[in-house]
């Protein structure tokens, strides 16, 4: 590392700038990840980071975690260098540049016993809230399916908190081949649906009884499946057609005057209940 840091004009600074643009990120497969969380789950994977740019002040906080950055080229950089590479408000004085987390589909659902399949999430926030949320319930992967929002981007990671390097996260752009993918993989598919012919709290009172050894009918073991729950877009919900694909929609009972949950928040319900089904099984 050298002991001069570089200026923001620097053609290595621009250059990884650039990945500040979502066809950039496309066309050389690598993007920014910001902070020190978020360097610390990348180190986690070999190979994943490529250069890590820092401040001198970084340097002196994270000395810790950049000892272990065994590989990847740590750069000096001033702080308005620093402040070009990042959208953080106070940046923490770490960007790395990373090789794209992103998997192909037939990599990421086959064998899997629980997915967030996401049609056309366009949120940053939500999305990477799903991750994080899909990994805190040890679901083992994410598809993210249509004309949805970059997993790659800034806002989209730091939602995620970290579990982005942690779970598999397919991008495909068609919803329904995602869709056929976990049917065939064996997957039972449950739509998140307003409208839908089950009831969520009534599906997880079902698999209580089941798991302590009373009736075990098909909605007593439904939640217990090999699931992939089936999530709609933040404004307009899921497509009529695409839902048709699902085994079933499942409603998420709404008891007070609200007319409906944020995407995220009926997510992490839907997860969560298929989660704990599957862990009492």
């Amino acid at each position: 590392m050298s002991t001069t840091p570089l200026a923001a004009g620097n053609a290595r600074v621009k250059d990884a700038r650039r990945l500040s643009r979502r066809s950039v990120r496309t066309e050389r497969r690598l993007f920014l990840a910001e902070g020190p969380q978020a360097l610390e789950a990348a180190l986690t994977v070999d190979g994943r980071v490529v250069e890590v740019f820092v401040t001198p002040e970084a340097v002196r906080r994270f000395d810790a975690l950049l000892g272990g950055a065994a590989g990847p080229t740590v750069t000096l950089v001033d702080d308005r260098a620093m402040a070009s590479l990042t959208e953080a408000v106070t940046p923490a004085g770490l960007v790395a540049v990373c090789r794209l987390l992103d998997r192909p589909l037939e990599h990421v659902v086959p064998g899997s016993r629980l997915v967030a399949l996401c049609a056309e999430v366009r949120d940053p926030g939500n999305a990477g809230t799903i991750v994080r949320t899909t990994d805190a319930a040890g679901g083992d992967a994410v598809v993210l399916a249509g004309d949805a929002v970059d997993l790659h981007n800034p806002k989209t990671l730091r939602a995620s908190a970290g579990s982005a390097f942690h779970v598999p996260v397919a991008v495909e752009p068609d919803p329904v081949r995602a869709v056929e993918a976990a049917r065939a993989a064996g997957l039972t598919v449950l739509a998140a649906d307003g409208a839908g012919e089950l009831d969520l709290a009534e599906l997880e009172d079902a698999a209580r009884e089941a798991a302590r050894g009373g009736s075990d009918g098909s909605d007593g073991a439904l939640l217990a499946r090999p699931t992939a729950w089936l999530l709609g877009n933040e404004a307009h919900g899921l497509d009529d057609a695409l839902a048709a694909l699902a085994d079933h929609r499942v409603r998420i009972p709404i008891h007070g005057r609200a007319e409906s949950l944020n995407l995220a928040s009926a997510a992490t319900l839907c997860l969560y209940a298929s989660a704990t089904a599957q862990r009492r099984r």
